[in-house]
């Protein structure tokens, strides 16, 4: 199997989905010939990309170039330094963008969601919270893809332990299940 072929292959599942969708809310009668169904789709996202190989790059450049699909590589910082090296996609990348940790008030706005969904109220003020958040900051950086993969452990070990407060041991625990580069 080629990287293409997964592409056209997912490009196509997701046109059909949306072709049904459309279908079921009535916007679309009728059925489209199975060549159409990649029509839907208008962006590819391309997680980890500085995974990719100079030939998954240049034939991504090149499905670009026939389709005009829109790409969005997203990798770790430094990639677009690494296009430099592969001029004809270098010269077709619109922009690069360095996401910063997140500031403390940011971080409370995330962290108070988390809470919510776990039924759960974020109390800053409180004793327990705050050592949470502190313990939560430490780890994590305030790098947001960190904490997304911290909450459904976070969320794990309450399940397992029968636990109702989020505490500082309780995000220790969730981290150390995690692999967390340095």
């Amino acid at each position: 199997k080629t990287l293409m072929s997964d592409i056209d292959y997912w490009q196509s599942k997701v046109g059909i989905c949306v072709e049904q969708h459309q279908h079921t809310v009535g916007k679309l009668a009728g059925m489209r010939p199975s060549n159409s169904f990649t029509k839907w789709v208008d962006l590819l996202i391309i997680d980890e990309a500085e995974r990719l190989t100079p030939t998954a790059l240049e034939l991504l450049r090149d499905h670009h170039d026939r389709t005009h699909l829109a790409i969005i590589l997203i990798g770790m910082p430094g990639i677009d330094l690494r296009f430099r090296h592969y001029p004809q996609l270098y010269s077709r990348l619109g922009f690069s963008h360095h996401y910063r940790a997140l500031g403390r008030d940011e971080l409370i706005f995330v962290l108070d969601r988390h809470w919510t969904r776990l039924g759960k109220t974020l109390d800053p003020e409180d004793f327990t919270d705050a050592q949470a958040i502190a313990a939560i900051e430490r780890i994590t950086r305030g790098n947001f893809r960190l904490l997304e993969r911290l909450f459904p452990q976070i969320a794990r070990v309450l399940k397992i332990n029968q636990l109702e407060a989020i505490t500082d041991d309780v995000i220790e625990a969730a981290a150390s299940i995690l692999v967390i580069g340095t």
